[in-house]
């Protein structure tokens, strides 16, 4: 379940017309949300609330296995509408496969007008968040700011004072962060002031972005008549039809003296169109291909290499498989999981048109997630919502010969709870 703050900085970036998600750190987001879901350890309590559309506040609570909590506020420039825990998208509140949209340029707000007179001289659009953590003291802050249609800052800080009753040495840090996308490409420059790192990550999209043209596709324009010639061969049908994405990191840090350098590959597929209906006549549906997503990763100092495949394949069931080999050590490990999406039964006297309308017109209520490795690592994650509460459930195991006396290795349950005023719209 994403935090409250995340979630904010989710509709600030919509809000705002930034994609997230054409930056090589994300990736393999697609996988990750099966493969590697987080499961609440300990019984874990949020509340959070929006007094008007730009502020929002946000307490938490850790019951078990140790007390503590955190007060966070959020203040933006644009107005968000965060809704209320009870009646938000459910998807909108955890993390999924998807296959994401097409990319496309970034562009900046609108002019707005009112009585002949431009209101929108604000400037820029930013977000603040600031959280601190109690009783230990560490505070955590963000500044993310639009500096302009393709360009966007942020500055991340760290701050945690050393404990005496701890022997940890002090982690504060500072992070910096410019993204400048372009639709085609998308560059992020990043510096660690802790340990002086210096990173350059790039992720070019191959084909056609969005909005850059209306040309007909080469499968669509008509073939010359003629006769066939001896060495010409038929098209292949069949096949995932999509788009392809390629990236790079390099990082260097001055402190430790030490440098890296990863790659990265994914392809996505597309929505196929429908043939629409005209007149009377019967139009032809061409079945849509199942949302597939494979990406693969290569760390050649390292020596790690990782392949992911995803796909939808039905309404409510996404699985995934994840091989992570490393060409050094010879080390392996293979990674499954699965997604399905719970549903409540439509009300008996509404009428539908056919069984696939009444499925589509189902109301979402839940998620449950389940991952197996060959480590002997289990996990199940359930997460849904009980009247106005958002409620994540889940367990570790470890069937492992050193753990089988005592095989869970975690579990716990995560509350959370949000509101915002009518006044919000």
């Amino acid at each position: 379940m994403h935090p409250f703050a995340s979630y904010v900085l989710r509709n600030y970036y919509k809000a705002t017309g930034w994609n997230e998600d054409n930056l090589f750190t994300n990736l393999t987001r697609s996988s990750d949300a099966i493969l590697d879901f987080n499961v609440p350890k300990g019984l874990h309590l949020s509340i959070s609330k929006s007094p008007n559309a730009l502020f929002k506040t946000t307490y938490s609570m850790n019951a078990m296995p140790s007390l503590n909590g955190s007060v966070g506020y959020i203040f933006t420039s644009c107005d968000l509408n965060v809704k209320n825990s009870g009646d938000v998208r459910f998807k909108d509140m955890v993390e999924r496969f998807r296959v994401y949209d097409q990319p496309r340029r970034p562009e900046g707000k609108g002019e707005e007008w009112l009585a002949g007179e431009r209101v929108d001289t604000r400037g820029t659009d930013y977000l603040m968040y600031g959280r601190l953590y109690i009783p230990t003291g560490r505070l955590d802050a963000l500044y993310s700011t639009r500096l302009s249609a393709n360009l966007q800052g942020i500055v991340a800080a760290i701050s945690d004072p050393p404990s005496p009753l701890s022997a940890q040495a002090n982690v504060s840090n500072l992070m910096l962060s410019l993204q400048h996308d372009v639709g085609k490409w998308c560059t992020e420059y990043t510096y660690s002031a802790e340990d002086s790192m210096w990173g350059i990550k790039a992720l070019h999209n191959f084909g056609r972005i969005a909005g850059s043209g209306n040309a007909a596709d080469s499968s669509q324009t008509p073939t010359r008549v003629g006769l066939k010639r001896i060495d010409e061969e038929d098209a292949v049908e069949g096949g995932l039809r999509g788009r392809l994405s390629a990236g790079a990191e390099i990082y260097l840090s001055a402190k430790e003296k030490s440098a890296g350098v990863s790659t990265g590959i994914r392809f996505s597929t597309i929505p196929e169109a429908k043939t629409p209906s005209t007149g009377g006549s019967t139009s032809i549906i061409i079945p849509p291909q199942p949302p597939t997503t494979i990406t693969a990763l290569f760390n050649p100092m390292l020596g790690h290499l990782s392949g992911a495949y995803s796909a939808r394949v039905s309404q409510d069931l996404a699985l995934s498989s994840r091989f992570d080999f490393n060409v050094y050590s010879y080390e392996s490990e293979w990674t499954m999981g699965a997604e399905y999406w719970l549903r409540r039964d439509n009300d008996p006297d509404s009428e539908l048109s056919s069984p696939a309308v009444e499925s589509s017109k189902k109301r979402i209520h839940g998620v449950v997630k389940a991952r197996a490795s060959t480590n002997n690592d289990v996990a199940i994650l359930w997460e849904g919502r009980m009247r106005n509460m958002l409620i994540s459930l889940g367990v570790i195991a470890d069937f492992s010969s050193q753990s089988r006396v005592k095989p869970i290795r975690a579990m716990g349950m995560e509350l959370a709870y949000f509101s915002s005023d009518d006044s919000v719209s």
